[in-house]
């Protein structure tokens, strides 16, 4: 009988034959049997991620450790900036993890992961908005730099000797913001947009250089968030009203200015990840899309059993928006909340668990669809 050889070249192809429908039935559906399998998940970021550090940072007046934060799911405040879960929250639940705990505020291990998001967290130094009017002192020290601080301190209690760390890091699941939010938040109160516009290059760099020093770590799979609609939420509407209306968008009423800004960050935030895959093929880094989904959200609230005024908080102090700079903010005496959450985008400015729900479902196809390819390319390296 003859039996033909095969080669190197061949042999790979066979398997990229064998193995594309697998890929490609399990990714109609990332069911937790079809994701790959982390053991662990570092995070890091700002208060859309941040599960508690917020508390420790600005004890003991902070909102979201105030009722009725945490009412929908948790039952009581845990320094979520929501009624419920985040979505860091909802990935850590699909992959069998557990919710990812505070760095600040948890005793306990952290083997399993650590998450090192604090609201208000910007991805430049707060060095940089120190001379802004009215809110350059209020910038809290938590930035990009600081937080790796924090994860190079805590890698001697995960892998020890430090030639462990790679070989750790490789089963586990990194989150890069999502950063920037709020630098144009803090920098849009002392600059005109094309000012605003100048920094978002700077901003951007930040995040790649962490991604970097992740990858350098040990890092396999990055996932690194864009940035919502800056002229949706609520506080951006509030305090930079217009009585143009041609200033808003006619099909959401957010600001075009500001959810401009958004859109130029998030493309060259995936310039700048097309260039760190270049640099690092073997590594899956996942750009995790925060502008589409809330956008389609405010277009079209009824699609997703949302109230029609997309852009009213659920909690807050009254006005148009439900979310008033001079009265009481949630959390505080005086502020309502709406008897159904998961009928409203907004819950204080922030999003609602049932918006963070399927923003993390839209995320967790991009997770396994990114893992997918990379397991692909490694395979086709064999």
């Amino acid at each position: 009988m003859f039996i033909p050889s095969i080669n190197s070249d061949t042999a790979t192809t066979m398997k990229l034959i064998c193995i594309l429908p697998v890929l490609l039935l399990a990714s109609v559906k990332p069911a937790i049997s079809s994701l790959r399998r982390y053991d662990s998940i570092f995070s890091f970021g700002d208060s859309f991620t941040d599960t508690g550090n917020d508390i420790v940072v600005i004890p003991p007046v902070i909102p979201a450790a105030q009722p009725p934060y945490g009412m929908t799911f948790f039952g009581r405040p845990t320094g979520r900036y929501s009624n419920g879960r985040l979505i860091i929250d909802f990935i850590a639940e699909e992959l069998e993890l557990p919710f990812v705990p505070p760095f600040l505020s948890h005793n306990g291990s952290f083997r399993q992961g650590a998450n090192f998001a604090v609201a208000g967290a910007t991805a430049l130094d707060a060095v940089f908005f120190r001379d802004i009017p009215d809110v350059g002192l209020l910038v809290p020290n938590t930035s990009t730099s600081v937080q790796l601080r924090w994860f190079e301190s805590l890698k001697p209690s995960l892998c020890s000797p430090a030639q462990e760390c790679p070989g750790f890091f490789h089963n586990s699941l990194f989150f890069v913001g999502e950063f920037g939010f709020n630098d144009y938040s803090f920098a849009v109160f002392g600059n005109t947009i094309p000012q605003l516009r100048s920094i978002v290059p700077d901003v951007v760099k930040t995040i790649s250089v962490a991604i970097e020093v992740l990858i350098k770590q040990g890092a396999m799979t990055v996932v690194v968030p864009g940035i919502p609609p800056l002229g949706c939420t609520p506080a951006s509407l509030v305090f930079f009203p217009s009585a143009d209306p041609a200033d808003y968008e006619p099909r959401t009423g957010c600001l075009k200015d500001l959810n401009e800004i958004a859109v130029h960050h998030n493309f060259l935030l995936q310039e700048s990840l097309e260039n760190v895959r270049r640099n690092h093929p073997s590594v899956a880094v996942v750009y995790a899309d925060f502008f589409t989904p809330v956008i389609e959200m405010v277009e079209s609230p009824h699609k997703f059993g949302l109230t029609r005024n997309a852009l009213r908080c659920c909690c807050g102090g009254g006005g148009k928006y439900n979310f008033n700079t001079s009265g009481p903010s949630c959390g505080m005496p005086g502020a309502t909340v709406c008897e159904d959450p998961s009928a409203y985008l907004f819950w204080d400015g922030h999003l609602t668990e049932e918006a963070y729900r399927y923003i993390a479902q839209d995320w967790l196809n991009s997770i396994h669809n990114g893992s997918n390819l990379m397991g692909l390319q490694r395979i086709a390296n064999i």
